[in-house]
């Protein structure tokens, strides 16, 4: 049996998708979703749906029984007083319930930057490592995902992008990081839950095939949509206010400013990429904005 948090989000579903494409199908699966209509029909015919949120005890209870793998990822909600309590606090139940369901396996979404000299300060990745350690000393055999950025994220600003030719950031707009497709996330979770074969703690960084800057970035949009299109560094507190705007706490929005910060001094440069990273995580941001951006600015 595996289990799939986040089923209907941006990464959960195209793990979903990947877990049910062998034929015939690897085995039982199972989905926790707060708005199962909102699971396509023909996926919803293919699973066992729990109803409700995997924060809530008597929820991740039901859904872990027999489990024998879970992908665990986890939305933080912006309206939490802390970062402490939109990570660790939201993922109590899921914790209790690893150790009380006897879970074999989980796959989690997490975040680059442990052993780094900002990673205890780092907002969002600091409450994202710590909730890492939580779920290792279950004991469950688990596999932490250390992500960068996510060449998705840059979806959020299409309209920017069509109208305005810009997208922005706190990021330094000449600091080259890695960067990574969600596709290219998801194909590397579901080939850990469709082959249990591994056991113990382990963090796999899920790096992409290259880093670039934000003006690297900007340059490609560029070419590939056909338009200029810039970057716009923006000040730690201008970004805080906007987060606030938009209806996030106060210590959630400087949660993301800390990691921002952090970023920028190095907390997603500790890890070298590999041969093998370049073949589990192959797409370009060149080719996602073939694939994925450019259709979506035409759309707008």
């Amino acid at each position: 049996m595996i289990v799939i948090t986040g089923a209907t989000g941006q990464i959960g579903r195209q793990v979903l998708a990947r877990v049910l494409a062998p034929s015939p199908p690897a085995g039982p699966v199972r989905v926790i979703a707060r708005d199962p209509g909102r699971l396509p029909a023909e996926v919803r015919d293919r699973v066992e749906v729990i109803p409700g949120s995997y924060g809530d005890p008597a929820v991740v209870d039901r859904a872990f029984k027999g489990a024998d793998a879970v992908f665990w990822l986890l939305a933080a909600d912006g309206q939490a007083a802390s970062v402490d309590e939109a990570f660790a606090g939201f993922s109590g139940p899921m914790i209790e319930a690893v150790r009380r369901e006897s879970v074999g396996h989980v796959v989690s979404v997490g975040a680059l930057g442990r052993g780094t000299a900002w990673a205890g300060r780092a907002g969002y990745i600091t409450a994202a490592l710590a909730l890492d350690d939580l779920i290792a000393g279950t004991g469950v055999a688990f596999r932490a995902l250390a992500m960068p950025s996510f060449m998705d994220n840059v979806l959020r600003q299409v309209q920017a992008i069509k109208a305005q030719g810009t997208f922005s950031g706190i990021l330094s707009p000449d600091l080259k990081l890695p960067t990574v497709a969600t596709r290219d996330i998801a194909a590397v979770a579901a080939r850990l839950l469709l082959d249990l074969d591994w056991t113990g703690p382990a963090e796999i960084p899920v790096l992409g095939p290259e880093d670039l800057s934000s003006n690297d970035m900007a340059a490609i949009m560029s070419e590939v949509l056909g338009t200029p299109v810039r970057y716009q560094q923006i000040p730690y507190q201008a970004h805080k206010d906007r987060l606030l705007g938009f209806g996030m706490s106060e210590g959630m929005a400087q949660g993301m400013v800390d990691m921002g910060i952090a970023k920028n001094n190095g907390l997603d440069q500790g890890v070298t990429r590999t041969e093998q990273d370049a073949i589990d995580t192959p797409t370009t941001f060149r080719q996602w904005c073939e694939d994925t951006l450019k259709p979506a600015v035409q759309a707008a």
